[in-house]
Protein backbone atom coordinates (compact mmCIF):
# COMPACT_ATOMS: atom_id res chain seq x y z
CA UNK A 1 0.00 0.00 0.00
CA UNK A 2 2.84 2.63 0.59
CA UNK A 3 4.00 1.78 -3.06
CA UNK A 4 1.16 2.48 -4.22
CA UNK A 5 0.35 5.55 -2.43
CA UNK A 6 3.76 6.87 -3.17
CA UNK A 7 3.33 6.20 -6.77
CA UNK A 8 -0.13 8.22 -6.53
CA UNK A 9 1.86 11.06 -4.90
CA UNK A 10 4.45 10.67 -7.23
CA UNK A 11 1.89 11.58 -10.00
CA UNK A 12 0.31 14.76 -8.72
CA UNK A 13 3.45 16.04 -8.18
CA UNK A 14 4.51 15.02 -12.12
CA UNK A 15 2.06 17.36 -14.30
CA UNK A 16 3.30 15.98 -17.83
CA UNK A 17 2.24 12.26 -16.83
CA UNK A 18 -1.66 13.68 -16.44
CA UNK A 19 -4.21 11.54 -14.87
CA UNK A 20 -3.09 8.06 -14.03
CA UNK A 21 -5.27 5.38 -13.88
CA UNK A 22 -5.23 2.14 -11.61
CA UNK A 23 -6.28 -0.53 -13.17
CA UNK A 24 -5.70 -4.02 -13.27
CA UNK A 25 -2.96 -6.02 -15.58
CA UNK A 26 -2.22 -9.62 -15.25
CA UNK A 27 -4.30 -9.75 -11.90
CA UNK A 28 -2.00 -6.83 -10.25
CA UNK A 29 -1.84 -2.84 -9.85
CA UNK A 30 -1.57 -1.01 -12.81
CA UNK A 31 -0.40 2.60 -13.61
CA UNK A 32 -0.77 4.33 -16.86
CA UNK A 33 -0.93 7.52 -18.26
CA UNK A 34 -3.98 7.32 -20.73
CA UNK A 35 -4.56 10.85 -21.69
CA UNK A 36 -1.38 12.13 -22.38
CA UNK A 37 0.57 9.02 -23.12
CA UNK A 38 3.24 9.80 -21.74
CA UNK A 39 4.47 7.21 -19.68
CA UNK A 40 5.08 3.24 -19.66
CA UNK A 41 3.17 1.43 -17.35
CA UNK A 42 4.48 0.60 -13.66
CA UNK A 43 2.78 -2.65 -12.25
CA UNK A 44 2.89 -3.95 -9.15
CA UNK A 45 3.15 -7.64 -8.02
CA UNK A 46 4.49 -10.53 -6.10
CA UNK A 47 7.25 -12.40 -8.04
CA UNK A 48 8.03 -15.94 -7.48
CA UNK A 49 10.97 -16.00 -5.11
CA UNK A 50 8.63 -13.64 -2.73
CA UNK A 51 8.06 -10.35 -1.11
CA UNK A 52 6.67 -8.11 -3.89
CA UNK A 53 7.84 -6.10 -6.58
CA UNK A 54 7.46 -3.34 -8.55
CA UNK A 55 7.35 -4.21 -12.19
CA UNK A 56 8.01 -1.75 -15.52
CA UNK A 57 8.04 -2.78 -18.45
CA UNK A 58 10.88 -5.34 -19.99
CA UNK A 59 11.09 -3.43 -23.38
CA UNK A 60 12.46 0.02 -21.62
CA UNK A 61 15.49 1.16 -20.09
CA UNK A 62 14.14 2.23 -16.81
CA UNK A 63 14.78 -0.67 -14.16
CA UNK A 64 18.44 -0.48 -16.12
CA UNK A 65 19.00 3.19 -15.57
CA UNK A 66 17.79 2.87 -11.97
CA UNK A 67 20.48 0.26 -11.51
CA UNK A 68 23.04 2.52 -12.67
CA UNK A 69 22.18 5.24 -10.31
CA UNK A 70 21.23 2.71 -7.20
CA UNK A 71 22.94 -0.70 -7.98
CA UNK A 72 23.93 -1.81 -4.33
CA UNK A 73 20.52 -0.13 -2.80
CA UNK A 74 18.10 -2.88 -4.14
CA UNK A 75 18.01 -6.35 -5.22
CA UNK A 76 17.12 -6.57 -8.89
CA UNK A 77 14.96 -8.53 -11.72
CA UNK A 78 16.83 -8.08 -14.94
CA UNK A 79 15.51 -5.36 -16.48
CA UNK A 80 11.87 -5.86 -15.56
CA UNK A 81 11.71 -5.47 -11.26
CA UNK A 82 13.03 -4.20 -8.05
CA UNK A 83 12.10 -6.18 -5.62
CA UNK A 84 11.31 -5.96 -1.95
CA UNK A 85 11.29 -8.01 1.17
CA UNK A 86 8.70 -8.08 3.37
CA UNK A 87 11.10 -7.08 6.43
CA UNK A 88 13.08 -4.00 5.08
CA UNK A 89 11.16 -0.82 4.02
CA UNK A 90 11.54 0.27 0.26
CA UNK A 91 13.68 3.64 0.32
CA UNK A 92 10.79 5.95 -1.14
CA UNK A 93 12.42 8.71 -1.97
CA UNK A 94 14.80 7.00 -4.39
CA UNK A 95 12.35 5.26 -5.66
CA UNK A 96 10.44 8.10 -6.69
CA UNK A 97 12.73 8.85 -9.24
CA UNK A 98 11.59 5.62 -10.89
CA UNK A 99 7.94 6.05 -10.87
CA UNK A 100 8.47 9.77 -12.43
CA UNK A 101 10.73 8.68 -15.16
CA UNK A 102 8.11 6.00 -15.66
CA UNK A 103 5.60 8.28 -15.89
CA UNK A 104 7.08 10.53 -18.32
CA UNK A 105 8.88 7.89 -20.27
CA UNK A 106 7.74 8.63 -24.13
CA UNK A 107 8.37 11.84 -23.28
CA UNK A 108 11.74 11.94 -23.64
Amino acid sequence: MRLREMILETASDTPAAGRIEETLKWGQPAYLTPETRSGSTLRLGVPKTGGYAIYAHCQTSLISDFRMLFPDDFAYDGNRAVLFDAETAPDLDKLRLLVSRALTYHLR
